[in-house]
């Protein structure tokens, strides 16, 4: 019996196309392959990012090979419902696509008397899609800007409503842009947000989705939309576009532009880690198996980048090292 429960994405594992395996990324050969210990069993529950559902799953049905007593639940709303769950005591982990901000950190501490623990796992970049069909060669992230937001603190002096306004010609010039985007509960929303819009505001014409596949759903079945989400939602029908910091050298995410592609993040594991105190032999074990040459597999598998080993293991320190 299956007892990995996702409760909103079961069959998305099918959405994700494999942005990394088809550059053929390898998992480091220095990443330790996983080895099972005795006495793990229990429940696990994660609440949080929509981004890391797949990935999530991914590692639970893992980690259930290993230890099928084990049940495993995933939630993803959104990276916003992470720290509140682990605060509450209600989520084993909270997966997020962006770091804890300071007012949650400070929630967390206020109940436990410690920080919570941030295990960056993995690399995702954050595409921005078109319609298989929309010929635009490239966006700056001012133009980004002009787009998605009502403030344009990119500086860009004209507001974008218009593939024509892009260089866009024939019937594309007068084609109005339709704009799909993630909920404000997203940790992909306030990165966009903070990285694209230069932490401006949304204009209220954005379609917010729920979830990072809705979005490419979204962009698939309007020719004139443009969005984004992880890359690792890419799909046939749509065609990510090509960013620049300044407008010139336009760079598609994979894992050659890691370090030049300009929406590169982490994507972390939230845990209530005690200070001075190993964790319970469930937590610990999952852990080890996310961070280990088959949990990063799973990562290359999902569309996203795995760590070094080295980085895998700075990890790992900050659960194993008191």
């Amino acid at each position: 019996m299956n007892r990995c429960r996702n409760i909103f994405m079961v069959a998305a594992l099918a959405v994700a196309a494999p942005l990394a395996a088809s550059a053929q990324v390898q998992v480091d050969s220095a990443l330790p392959s996983y080895k099972p210990v005795q006495g793990v069993n229990g429940n696990i529950s994660s609440m949080g990012s929509d981004t890391m559902n797949n990935l999530m799953t991914l590692w639970a049905e893992g980690f259930q090979k290993f230890y099928p007593g084990v049940t495993i639940e995933i939630e993803g709303k959104g990276s916003s419902t992470a720290p509140a769950a682990l605060t509450k005591g209600t989520a084993t982990f909270g997966p997020m696509s962006r770091p804890m901000k300071e007012s949650e950190i400070d929630a967390f501490e206020k109940a436990y008397g410690y920080k919570p623990t941030q295990l960056g796992t993995s690399i995702d970049m954050l595409a921005v899609f078109v319609h298989k069909d929309n010929p635009v060669k490239g966006l700056s992230l001012e133009q980004l800007d002009s787009i998605f937001s009502s403030t344009r603190k990119g500086g860009a002096k004209d507001d974008v409503t218009t593939w024509g306004q892009l260089g866009l010609e024939g019937a594309w010039a007068s084609r109005a842009i339709s704009l799909y985007g993630r909920n404000s509960a997203s940790g992909t929303y306030g990165y966009f947000k903070e990285k694209a819009l230069f932490d401006g505001d949304y204009k209220s014409s954005v379609k917010e989705q729920p979830g990072s596949s809705a979005v490419i759903q979204g962009v698939a079945n309007d020719v004139a939309a443009i969005g984004y989400s992880g890359i690792g939602y890419k799909t046939a029908a749509v065609r990510v576009v090509p960013l620049s910091k300044t407008g010139d050298k336009f760079v598609e995410p994979s894992l050659e532009t890691v370090s030049s592609y300009p929406l590169s993040r982490f994507l972390y594991l939230s845990v209530n880690r005690k200070p001075n105190e190993q964790l319970d032999p469930l937590r610990l074990e999952f852990i080890k198996y996310v961070f280990s040459k088959e949990g990063q597999e799973a990562v290359v598998k999902d569309g996203y980048l795995p760590l070094t080993a080295k980085q895998a293991q700075r990890q790992l320190d900050m659960i194993l090292k008191n």
